[in-house]
This record gives structure tokens, C-alpha cells and sequence, in this order.
């Protein structure tokens, strides 16, 4: 992503209502379906600027691998975690066999190969080990914010789920989320589209917009480790190795 993704995102991921709720989301698929052991090994794939690390450090200890030297940085300086540059699939120099659970939150979109990554964790898991991805959902709903975050693509429920499965993964639970604000995002990248609008659509909005957005998303997580929600903006997943 450029830097000024980087930049914003460090400004905002603390407090933005997408963020907030996005990693209550994240717990909850963690709590009810990949459910590691107390003290497990954790790997984020793609921790940006490291707003998830602390959420993940209550499941165990965390590992990290970032591509930009910047955000590494500022990662480190916020965690204390130690973080890895380099790209997937072969770019990144990992033990066998190490982590309980991979996380590839809000990356995947963003790899040409995305098979050949996946592929490539398959055998950094643990014997019971399990990734955990999120990925936006819906190729329709593709508009400026994708391009200005660099995406290569977003999935159908069948498009990622056949990812997995050429990458040697079998999806144990499979929800859309971020369903309850589904029809106000759609009409607003509907909107941007007729009006050329460029750029992302993150700007941080008011207190009590920030607030009620927040909750409304975050109560999802009530629902999504359980039951698979059929529509939403984004898709989460969790899978393990298939042989």
C-alpha cells in the first residue's frame, strides 16, 4: 500500500469504528472456532501497523511479518514485538511445524499468488493448528477504496473457499460479516462510483456517528462465530491443513 495508507491508518486503527469492531469480530471467530490452547504461538501475516497484535496477545505469544519498513517500525515501537519484513510466498524465512494459529486479517486481497501464500503456511502450523483470514467480500462492490488500498481482488463465499482448497486447506467455519451496515456501505460505493469519487473512504467520522457504527458492526460478533451470516462486506474464515 503507499505510505500515506500506512499513515493513516496509524492515525485512526485505534479508536475508528471499523477497526474497533473488526477485531471484537476477530475475537470472537478465535474464542468459538479456532480456539488455541492457553500459551499458544501465534503468527499475523501482515500486521500493518499493529493494531490487532495487542487483541491477539491475549491468546498467546505473537509473531508478526510486515512487508513495510515503516509500519514494521512503528509496529515494534507500539508492541514491543519484534517484526519480520518480507513478502509470501518464499520471501519470508519461518520455522516448520511452529504456530497453533495463522492470521491473515484484511491481507489476502492484496497478494497476486494468493494460493501460493496460503500454500506456503500450510506447514508452518502445528499438528491441530489453524488460519484464520479475512478477505472484503462481493467483486461488485469493487470501487476507488480498493484501488486506493492496492487491492487485487474481492472474493465470492465460492471464489475464496476454492482458494483454500487449492492451497491444501479444509474451511472448518465460513461466515460473511459487517452485514448489519451491508446496504449503507453498498449505497455509499454505489454513490462514490457515479460521482468519480477517488481515494478511500476511512475518514474518521464524528463521536456519535463513530460510536454508533461501532456498536452496530460490533454486534455481529454475537453472531459470526456460530452461524454464517449469507452477506456482508467482508468474508472470515477459519481452516485447517486437509491432509
Amino acid at each position: 500500500m503507499d505510505r500515506a495508507i500506512y499513515d493513516r491508518m496509524a492515525e485512526i486503527d485505534g479508536a475508528h469504528w471499523w477497526f474497533v469492531a473488526r477485531r471484537r469480530i476477530i475475537a470472537a471467530l478465535i474464542e468459538q472456532q479456532a480456539r488455541p490452547k492457553p500459551g499458544a504461538r501465534i503468527l499475523e501475516v501482515g500486521c500493518g501497523t499493529g493494531s490487532n497484535i495487542r487483541m491477539l496477545q491475549h491468546y498467546g505469544t505473537v509473531d508478526a511479518i510486515e512487508p513495510d519498513d515503516q509500519a514494521r517500525a512503528l509496529t515494534t515501537e507500539r508492541t514491543g514485538v519484534a517484526v519480520k519484513g518480507g513478502l509470501l510466498p518464499d520471501g519470508v524465512a519461518l520455522e516448520d511445524g511452529a504456530y497453533d494459529l495463522i492470521v491473515l486479517l484484511d491481507v489476502l486481497e492484496h497478494i497476486p499468488g494468493d494460493r501460493e501464500a496460503l500454500a506456503s503456511l500450510v506447514a508452518k502450523l502445528k499438528p491441530g493448528g489453524k488460519i484464520l483470514v479475512t478477505v472484503p467480500a462481493s467483486p461488485w462492490m469493487w470501487s476507488s477504496h480498493d484501488v486506493a488500498h492496492h487491492h487485487q481482488r474481492r472474493y465470492t463465499m465460492a471464489e475464496v473457499k476454492k482458494v483454500f482448497a487449492d492451497s491444501g486447506l479444509k474451511v472448518t467455519h465460513a461466515t460473511h460479516f459487517n452485514t448489519v451496515l451491508f446496504p449503507l456501505i453498498a449505497a455509499a460505493r454505489g454513490l462514490g462510483k457515479l460521482l468519480g469519487r477517488e481515494g478511500g473512504d476511512d475518514a474518521m467520522p464524528p463521536k456519535p456517528v463513530n460510536g454508533l457504527l461501532g456498536t452496530l458492526f460490533g454486534f455481529e460478533r454475537h453472531v459470526v462465530g456460530r452461524h454464517s451470516l449469507p452477506f456482508g462486506v467482508s468474508i472470515g474464515l477459519v481452516a485447517e491443513p486437509s491432509r
